[in-house]
C-alpha cells in the first residue's frame, strides 16, 4: 500500500433532489500527514468526512482510502472496513450511555478483529486505561456510565475510542469544541503524539483557525470545493 491515504478525484455529491454540495476535483492526503480543514458552517465539511469514510458515495467521482475504492464495496463491506481502519471522533460523540467509560473505548474491538489484533482482552484494557490517563481521566472514571460524564468528559472519551487500536486514519469532526483551552492544549498533544507514534494519518476539521499552525497542512474546504461558488 504505497498510495496515498486519502485520495480524491472529480467528486461530485448532492442531496436528493438537490444541487450540487461538493464538487472537488482533487484531495490528496499521504500517509502519515496531519491535516486541518476549516470552513464555515454548512459548507459541507461533515458530509465530506462521511464520504471518506464510506458513509455516503458520491454522485460520481472516485474516493480511494488506503489503496481501497470506497464506492466499490458493498455497504456492509463499507461498514467493515471503516472499522477496521478508521477512528471517528465525532462532534456528537455517540457514546453509548449506559455503557461504562471503558466499554465506550474497547467498543471498536468487538467489531473490529483487525482494530484488536495483538492486544489480549487484559491488553486492550491497559491500553484503554493509558488513553483515558493521558486524556485526564483516571482510573475513577472507569466504569462510570457515560452519561455521568460532563460534555468535556465525554469528548475525551470518544478520543480514546478513536484512538484504541491504532487505526490508519483518524478523522475528527469538531472535536474540540467543547473543551476549555487547557484540556484543548492536552487533548491536541495526546492526538498528534498517538497518531505521530502509529503512523496514523489525520484528518482534523474545525472552525478555530487559531489550531492550524499545529498541523502539517490547512485546507480551506471553500477554496477546494467549486459548488460553494455556484450558490449550491
Amino acid at each position: 500500500m504505497n498510495g496515498p491515504a486519502v485520495d480524491i478525484s472529480s467528486l461530485d455529491f448532492s442531496w436528493p433532489g438537490h444541487p450540487s454540495l461538493l464538487l472537488i476535483d482533487q484531495l490528496r492526503i499521504a500517509r502519515g500527514e496531519r491535516t486541518f480543514l476549516h470552513g464555515p458552517s454548512g459548507s459541507g465539511k461533515s458530509t465530506l468526512l462521511s464520504l471518506i469514510g464510506g458513509v455516503l458515495v458520491p454522485r460520481s467521482g472516485s474516493i480511494r482510502v488506503l489503496d481501497t475504492e470506497l464506492q466499490s464495496l458493498r455497504p456492509s463491506a463499507r461498514d467493515r472496513y471503516r472499522g477496521d481502519h478508521i477512528g471517528f471522533i465525532f462532534q456528537m460523540f455517540n457514546l453509548v450511555p449506559y455503557l461504562s467509560v471503558l466499554a465506550n473505548v474497547l467498543l471498536p474491538l468487538r467489531f473490529s478483529s483487525a482494530r484488536g489484533r495483538g492486544l489480549t482482552s487484559v491488553g486492550a484494557e491497559k491500553e484503554a486505561a493509558r488513553l483515558l490517563q493521558a486524556l485526564g481521566l483516571g482510573a475513577e472514571f472507569a466504569n462510570r456510565p457515560a452519561a455521568a460524564l460532563s460534555i468535556g468528559q465525554q469528548q475525551r472519551v470518544a478520543a480514546a475510542r478513536a484512538l484504541i487500536g491504532r487505526p490508519a486514519l483518524i478523522i475528527a469532526d469538531e472535536p474540540t469544541s467543547a473543551l476549555d483551552s487547557d484540556t484543548r492544549a492536552g487533548f491536541l498533544a495526546l492526538l498528534m503524539n498517538e497518531c505521530r507514534a502509529a503512523g496514523t494519518t489525520l484528518l482534523f476539521v474545525s472552525h478555530d483557525l487559531s489550531l492550524a499552525a499545529l498541523f502539517d497542512r490547512s485546507v480551506a474546504l471553500r477554496e477546494l470545493n467549486r459548488a460553494a461558488g455556484s450558490g449550491a
